[in-house]
């Protein structure tokens, strides 16, 4: 019995570590290649670079092209991402709370409209999307395509029906006593929500906003549908694009714009992934 356990221990550590790798490899590739000139990643991909230094040369091309403005699409795509996961975050937790606080056939009819946004694939909706907006801006005369507050709107109507779904399992676990000792003590609404609600939602939120920013920042399509691509606002993903032309690909910045591109999400997701974690378990057995 003793040696089957050990069989199956060493045989559960080799698949962990084969998973990891397998896991890895895509990052290690960018890396290596990062480092490299366009011919040499054509020659051999998966060698090692020649001198490391070459990644440094990569970097201030990307920062300094005056034709990709690099810099521009960095901070657009911290506006938006910021945003869209503020937006997000804070209307998809009272909209959750009330449907969960609000016991009748119209919150439950809600809560499964929000559920369907689930299932219903984004390709399907994505050039009836681009229609509407069409026609707001024809209607209203609000611009929503090539403007921050167009994709925001876009990426809040994506974002909310997971949202919703992730909050309304965690408040559910919330005790309702805690809601009429504040409103005992004189509290409305806004403040039993922002003052008692919200600090015991702090695992959930972040769970949330880390799901929803991986997914923004690294969106293409949603962002080259509403903004377009060579446009005044672009996001990095729209940025990188500019690399892989039609008959010649850069392959040495496209790899490095990609690193670049992946630093930030991934110290963040380090940082915080201990949240994660503890968001979604306390949602699931609560």
């Amino acid at each position: 019995m003793v040696q089957k356990r050990r069989v199956i221990s060493i045989s559960l550590t080799a698949l962990t570590v084969l998973l990891f790798l397998l896991a890895m490899f895509p990052f290690f590739v960018v890396i290596i290649n990062s480092a490299k000139e366009s011919l040499e990643i054509i020659v051999n991909p998966l060698s090692m670079p020649k001198q490391w230094s070459q990644m440094w040369e990569n970097v201030k091309e990307i920062w300094n092209n005056p034709s990709i403005r690099y810099p521009s699409s960095v901070m657009s795509s911290a506006i938006i991402t910021i945003g869209s996961l503020t937006a997000i975050s804070l209307f998809s937790a009272m909209a959750a709370w009330m449907l969960v606080r609000t016991k009748s056939r119209t919150s439950t009819f809600l809560f499964l409209l929000f559920l369907s946004g689930l299932i219903i694939p984004f390709q399907v909706v994505m050039f009836p999307l681009v229609e509407l907006f069409r026609i707001i801006r024809e209607v209203t005369g609000i611009p929503m395509l090539r403007t921050y507050h167009g994709i925001i709107l876009a990426y809040i109507g994506f974002g909310a029906p997971l949202s919703v779904f992730m909050f309304h399992g965690f408040i559910k676990s919330i005790p309702l006593e805690i809601e009429e000792a504040a409103t005992i003590d004189g509290c409305s609404k806004l403040q039993t929500f922002f003052c008692i609600i919200v600090p015991i939602l702090k695992p959930i939120f972040m769970t949330i906003i880390i799901l929803n920013g991986i997914w923004i920042w690294n969106d293409f399509l949603l962002p080259s549908l509403v903004l377009g691509v060579g446009q005044d606002i672009q996001t990095i993903p729209l940025a990188i694009r500019a690399f892989a032309g039609s008959f010649l690909k850069k392959w040495d910045l496209i790899m490095t714009a990609v690193m670049m591109a992946a630093i930030p999400i991934v110290v963040m997701f380090l940082f915080v992934q201990k949240h994660i974690i503890k968001g979604m378990v306390s949602g699931s057995i609560k």
